[in-house]
């Protein structure tokens, strides 16, 4: 891939990770609209990489709060036997990612082989992008005191996300844009259900880098550490600084700005692939 291929690739991967339009679609729309080379697995784990450690950084104070907190749930660090909501919070969102896990490694092959289409994309960007619409109408409509918080979402609500979060290895669903959809018809406000789907995002993102570590590992293919270096620092600051614009944006506007971008992008696939 040309550097400038690189580039682009990295800031899309960084700015599409957190945002509810979906990152792996437009990682995969240029190869599809404009012919260009498959990115390739060195380049895929250096982007994880990257905005891995961009949300891990944001949200370092809270990670580590509940780091130390999960420990001590299980015995082990200073804190032992601790049950504050710190330690519950790490322990719904470890369980709430089980579900991607799961259907991810079971079914990963499938997808990559019959879903990685822009007709796919297409449609899922369409589809989840008037869900995102509605749930963000339906909770502009609330008022602040009928927000559920974090803490009264509870193991069930964690895990109802959870279970949606498997929708995201479809292309053009967003992880980001289909646990916030569901967090948002939970009751939370829009602000918390972009911080639990950040934090939901941490395994996520740490599963799937893993993943194609090991694949990378096994594989053949020479590695360019040059390369892979620069899609990583690109992706982690581009990615952190979409986090932070991000919290700010939909606490003035809402989703309704993804939405609309959904709807434009998802329309007009349809009209390139009719003509």
């Amino acid at each position: 891939m040309s550097t400038i291929e690189i580039f682009l690739l990295a800031i899309i991967q960084g700015l599409t990770e957190f945002l509810p339009i979906s990152s792996s679609a437009h990682l995969i729309l240029p190869s599809a609209i404009l012919g260009w080379q498959d990115q390739g697995l060195a380049l895929d784990v250096a982007l994880h990489v990257g905005t891995l450690f961009a949300v891990v950084l944001y949200y370092r104070k809270e990670v580590g709060r509940m780091a130390v907190a999960w420990f001590g749930t299980v015995g082990i660090g200073p804190e032992k036997n601790n049950q504050s909501f710190d330690g519950k919070l790490a322990w719904w969102i470890l369980f709430a990612t089980i579900p991607l896990g799961a259907v991810g490694f079971i079914g990963h092959d499938f997808i990559d082989a019959n879903l990685r289409s822009a007709a796919v994309i297409a449609a899922t960007t369409i589809l989840f992008g008037l869900l995102l619409g509605f749930a963000d109408f339906s909770a502009g409509k609330r008022k602040a005191e009928q927000n559920v918080s974090i803490e009264n979402l509870g193991l069930k609500g964690a895990m109802i996300i959870g279970f949606a979060q498997m929708l995201a290895l479809i292309p053009g669903t967003s992880r980001s844009g289909i646990t916030m959809t569901l967090g948002l018809m939970l009751g939370l406000s829009r602000e918390n259900a972009a911080r639990f789907s950040f934090l939901l995002s941490i395994p996520a993102i740490a599963m799937a880098g893993g993943y194609l570590t090991l694949k990378l590992a096994s594989s053949a293919d020479a590695v360019d550490w040059q390369v892979l270096g620069l899609g990583s620092v690109l992706a982690f600051l581009s990615a952190y600084a979409c986090i932070h614009y991000f919290l700010i944006l939909v606490g003035k506007l809402g989703m309704m700005p993804f939405v609309i971008y959904r709807l434009i992008l998802g329309f007009g696939l349809v009209w390139f692939l009719m003509s």
